[in-house]
């Protein structure tokens, strides 16, 4: 009996509208059940794209300030957070755009509802009160993920905020409290200090940015701090109430002494939990540990022909870059082509705040507790041209790799443009290239390439710069 679509997939953020163009790039016909208004999911609505131009929008206001630096005379500078708003949804609204006029292209059905495995091979949608059953060859699920919030707590879109009330936002507080020093919570840092707002950060952990290598994590605490952002490790928020002034707090340290801070408002930045309730998982017999769903190395779930990509997979990084790779992954595997697994391990993490931060593979820590005998090298950018040029001398390359093959086994990146540069350091490891590979290509002068270049150099004692 035919089928209605060859691929289904239920979710059409970056995970799921990349398998569905890769898929109709294949030959297969592809519906997409989405939920929300327009295609994008969290990346592209509240989460990557929104974000990332109000870190730009903040960088931009910061240059103007110190313009007089660079001999370039301004008047009376202003935020209008009213304006940056607007901008940014043009921004959102023209690539959610963009995702329809692909799916056009490529002949991808557009569901409206919401998806659910019934169990017989088929998906459930449920949109204006109706229901219909859908049968494909395939699915895919691409549900995503939302931010976690702490057990108790009431999000107040007025003064209690995650990362999607915060970005409707029009005026800037004088003082934000955030708790969470991951991706989002140190991004947000960023933008709401580079606007004038008083930003106090508290992390559960000993450090900032814990996933990241301990030099660049102690690196943006002292850069934090040297731009006003009062950075409080170690410290649990054991209670949170409204007061007059905004969000009151009390917090211990890791030594039990206790504290207490004021905001007008306050950001959750906890962590995502993964969409994965309610979409017929025990139906279809497909187990969960702490909601995310385990898959093969070709993103297969235990019900065949049932496939998960992005921020529901166990043990997969939540990133926007990697559902899309995993959707390809997934997307091959249906049709039937030839695809290699996705190494994780080449997959780079990149955070936005100021100064920015990038990196690939194995953290020094790491890589010494899997037993890699190393070499370690730091490049300073002070010592970089570019960064002079650009007024940003703060941050450091830092390569990890193995003492007596060279194997490259991880790049660390803090300064200026890191989220740019740290990709010559994932296509070598893609390709398999050497420390010796890195010191050997003719980079451009000036460039903040060179300070990766440096950094590899320094593996061998040949720092030029340094």
């Amino acid at each position: 009996m035919a089928k209605d679509y060859d691929v289904l997939i239920v979710g059409g953020g970056p995970g799921g509208y990349v398998a569905a163009i890769r898929s109709a790039q294949y030959g297969l016909k592809v519906g997409v059940i989405e939920k929300a208004p327009k295609p994008g999911g969290t990346c592209l609505h509240v989460g990557c794209i929104p974000t990332k131009a109000l870190l730009h929008f903040a960088e931009v206001y910061e240059d103007v300030l110190r313009a007089d630096d660079f001999g370039i005379s301004a008047g009376p500078v202003r935020v209008d957070m009213a304006k940056m708003r607007d901008k940014k949804q043009q921004i959102v609204d023209r690539h959610a755009a963009g995702i329809e006029s692909l799916f056009k292209k490529h002949d991808i059905a557009l569901i409206p509802g919401r998806g659910r495995l019934t169990g017989d091979g088929a998906v459930e949608v449920s949109a204006g009160g109706g229901a219909k059953k859908l049968t494909a060859g395939a699915v895919i699920l691409a549900t995503g993920s939302e931010a976690r919030t702490i057990p108790g707590l009431e999000i107040d879109p007025r003064r209690i905020l995650t990362n999607v009330e915060i970005l409707d936002q029009t005026e800037i507080p004088a003082s934000l409290a955030i708790i969470g020093a991951g991706a989002v919570g140190v991004e947000f840092a960023s933008i709401y200090r580079s606007f004038g707002a008083e930003v106090t950060l508290l992390e559960m952990l000993p450090r900032l940015v814990p996933v990241e290598d301990e030099e660049v994590s102690a690196e943006l605490a002292r850069a934090f701090r040297k731009r006003g952002i009062k950075v409080l490790t170690g410290a649990k928020v054991e209670r949170i109430e409204p007061s007059p002034d905004g969000v009151s707090l009390a917090y211990a340290n890791a030594d039990g002494e206790q504290g207490a801070l004021t905001a007008e408002k306050l950001l959750v930045a906890v962590g995502r939990k993964p969409n994965t309730e309610n979409i017929g998982l025990e139906d279809a017999g497909i187990p969960t540990e702490r909601g995310f769903i385990a898959v093969d190395a070709f993103m297969e779930t235990a019900c065949k022909g049932v496939f998960a990509v992005g921020d529901i997979v166990a043990g997969s990084p939540q990133l926007a870059h990697t559902a899309s790779a995993e959707g390809l992954v997934a997307a091959a595997r249906i049709a039937g082509k030839q695809v290699e697994p996705l190494d994780y391990n080449r997959n780079p993490s990149c955070t936005y705040c100021e100064p920015q931060i990038a990196s690939v593979g194995l953290t020094e820590a790491r890589a010494r507790e899997a037993g890699h005998e190393l070499k370690v090298s730091k490049f300073n950018f002070a010592g970089n041209g570019k960064a002079s040029i650009l007024g940003g001398r703060g941050g450091f390359v830092k390569v990890v790799a193995d003492e007596k093959y060279g194997e490259i086994l991880g790049v660390h990146i803090i300064g200026p443009q890191a989220t740019e540069s740290i990709h010559e350091a994932v296509v070598a490891m893609q390709a398999e290239g050497t420390v010796e590979t890195m010191t050997t290509a003719v980079h451009a002068h000036p460039t903040l390439a060179e300070a990766v270049q440096e950094a590899f150099n320094g593996i061998y004692g040949l720092t030029i710069n340094g």
